[in-house]
């Protein structure tokens, strides 16, 4: 009988600690462990980050760091931390909170558009992702990548095709510069190759008329008659004279991108540039800005026309007026110079 009540004594307290202990592992993987109020909350874990530092993120987002840090030690993510973007969900328990910074690197979209530089791309893109701007810069202008992929320094910008691309947010410069080669590659397919072909261009130099085609008009219906006027020109011989290179050679002569130029004047174009298509027959070096996928497509299928010239129309703004003649040009030309006197623009 003595030994009945022992032994009975020993099996209630092995089930009280089983229990203790299973409560423990309970408590520490599976008991709701945040302590915010939206539906998700995103933490970003930077390359070569240790476990302190993932709990001194966190901290912010749970209600027990320590049985966090319990959970973490057990599945083995203390020492197997990984960079990223991860989204932690209201309501979950450590054993999900682990399971998603172990597993659930989440793509960010990175979007770019229209930068005048590769130090405007690198700025930009350092918003988006976790490598910071100089480094992309670097990786940007690295003379080996570009010789290696075709490019210069002043074709370089005509590598980065822009649009929206998914990404992880860790990926180095390195990788992005890699990615943006690939897209760049698989943009320029045998469809378009084959028509810049037809037009006696490379892709660089599609890419560097659309550039001027883009800065010329912002109304994407009337790219293909502008992007006609000047292959037309380059057809006939004759100098393109568009304004926006010499825009461009003034802030490349300056240093100074931001300068807003709303006027070319005569004197600018004296400027000695290669950009200055005033003054250098055929393209510039390189394209002046970033065109969109409108413009360089506007050069690969332009509208087939006897335009020579072309000037802003201030009956309808945003759009310009076409002439096949000099006389007729001038004549567009001359009511164009009356409104912007109207209106004090002088630079």
């Amino acid at each position: 009988m003595y030994i009945k009540k022992i032994l009975l004594v020993i099996v209630v307290a092995g089930m009280l600690v089983g229990g203790a202990f299973a409560y423990m592992v309970y408590s520490a993987f599976f008991v709701p462990n945040t302590q915010f109020n939206n539906e998700s909350a995103y933490v970003y874990i930077p390359s070569n980050s240790n476990f302190e530092q993932v709990k001194e993120i966190m901290e912010p987002l749970l209600k027990d760091v320590e049985t966090f840090e319990s959970a973490a030690d057990k599945k083995g993510y203390t020492i197997n931390v990984k960079a990223g973007k991860y989204a932690i969900k209201k309501g979950m328990g450590n054993n999900d909170i682990v399971n998603s910074l172990r597993s659930g690197n989440i793509p960010v979209k990175v979007a770019f558009n229209n930068q005048e530089t590769l130090s405007d791309l690198a700025g930009r893109i350092s918003l988006q992702i976790e490598a910071d701007s100089i480094t992309l810069l670097n990786n940007f202008k690295d003379q080996e990548f570009l010789r290696a992929k075709g490019f210069g320094d002043r074709t370089a910008l005509s590598m980065y095709i822009p649009n929206s691309y998914e990404f992880f947010w860790n990926t180095s410069a390195e990788g992005f510069r890699e990615r943006m080669f690939k897209e760049y590659s698989r943009f320029w397919n045998d469809k378009r190759q084959a028509k810049a072909k037809t037009l006696g261009l490379t892709s660089i130099e599609v890419i560097t008329l659309a550039s001027i085609v883009h800065k010329e008009t912002v109304k994407v219906d009337e790219r293909p008659r502008v992007a006609g006027v000047y292959l037309n020109r380059l057809r006939k011989g004759m100098m393109l004279q568009a304004d926006p290179t010499v825009i461009y050679a003034i802030k490349l002569h300056t240093g100074n991108f931001d300068t807003i130029i709303k006027r070319v004047l005569y004197k600018d174009l004296e400027l000695e540039s290669p950009y200055n298509t005033y003054r250098v027959a055929g393209l510039p070096p390189g394209p002046i800005a970033m065109p969109d996928i409108s413009a360089i497509d506007a050069v690969l299928n332009p509208e087939n026309h006897d335009y020579f010239y072309f000037v802003a129309n201030v009956e309808d703004f945003g759009y310009h007026k076409f002439a096949k003649t000099l006389a007729q040009h001038n004549r567009n030309k001359a009511q164009y110079v009356q409104w912007i006197n109207s209106q004090k623009i002088n630079r």
